[in-house]
């Protein structure tokens, strides 16, 4: 199992008021893939195999974790499944929030074109401090351009 961490720059979105603690946010995370398989614009050439983290980006402290949505518009190698989840930026989980590999679904569908949403029955959870957004693949390798969009929406809530 290999760590590809994405390089993404000035793709955060943050929206309008909600409440007296903060904002509602949207964020945005994009991953594309080569014809061989690999992150476009990341740390590692290798094509991404079964069992790899992608690390897609930062999600701040104080994020409260409401949705997401998936638009696959290119789908990877068929068979390819994920999850989408979060882990604590600085490798220490908490037992407030433990990190989550699958918060937002488990065997979602990363290889046909189709918009997702989040598939787990799980509770709201606001970061008690900084994690990133992680796809961790299953099934096969991909070995085939492809282009997923991620939307992660919530409300920024401040440090605790």
């Amino acid at each position: 199992m290999a760590k590809v961490t994405l390089k993404q720059f000035g793709n955060r979105q943050f929206g309008g008021a909600a409440g007296a603690y903060g904002n509602t946010t949207t964020l945005k995370f994009a991953l594309q893939t080569g014809a061989n398989g690999a992150a476009l614009n990341a740390d590692s050439t290798a094509a991404i195999a079964a069992g790899d983290v992608v690390d897609l980006g930062p999600l701040p402290e104080g994020m409260r974790l409401d949705d997401m949505s998936m638009l696959i518009s290119t789908g990877m190698t068929a068979t390819i499944t994920g999850s989408l989840g979060f882990a604590y930026a600085d490798g220490v989980d908490s037992t407030e929030v433990p990190q989550d590999a699958a918060y937002f679904g488990t065997g979602l569908n990363l290889a046909t074109a189709a918009r997702l949403r989040a598939a787990a029955a799980k509770a709201l959870v606001t970061l008690p401090k900084p994690a990133r957004l992680i796809l961790t693949t299953a099934v096969a390798a991909n070995a085939k351009a492809s282009k997923i969009e991620v939307l992660v929406s919530g409300e920024l809530q401040g440090a605790r």
